[in-house]
């Protein structure tokens, strides 16, 4: 089993960058995917980015904003990193991170993923 906690929401600004983080802990070894959803009021939740958490290959929804944003990890501090490159209020979610055993390019609904964080919540003020 894996644990899974987010942070480095808050209350930003639109146009400022923003990086969030997700420290796992427990079975690390074990991980495949690791991957970013976020949930907006009223909204359903929506797959963000993954990557493979052994070789870092990343994936992004089809027709997404990808160049907005950016997954990375970190394998000596068993952190994922989600950059958001510009704010917009649309936006403001909870982030959530959340663990796969699929590979990254497959692994883009909440179906694939098997265990989540806590979540992080993100509020973008225009």
């Amino acid at each position: 089993q894996v644990h899974l906690v987010e942070s480095g929401g808050g209350l930003v600004k639109a146009g400022d960058p923003l990086t969030l983080a997700c420290v796992a802990s427990g079975d690390v070894s074990s991980i495949w995917t690791l991957g970013w959803f976020r949930e907006a009021p009223r909204k359903n939740r929506e797959f963000v980015a993954a990557i493979d958490w052994r070789d870092g290959s990343t994936s992004y929804p089809p027709n997404s904003k990808k160049e907005r944003f950016t997954i990375s990890r970190d394998n000596t501090k068993n952190t994922l990193y989600l950059q958001i490159h510009s704010l917009e209020p649309e936006d403001s979610a909870m982030y959530y991170c959340a663990r796969s055993s699929f590979i990254a390019l497959v692994a883009h609904t909440q179906g694939h993923f098997h265990e989540w964080g806590q979540g992080t919540q993100v509020t973008v003020s225009s």
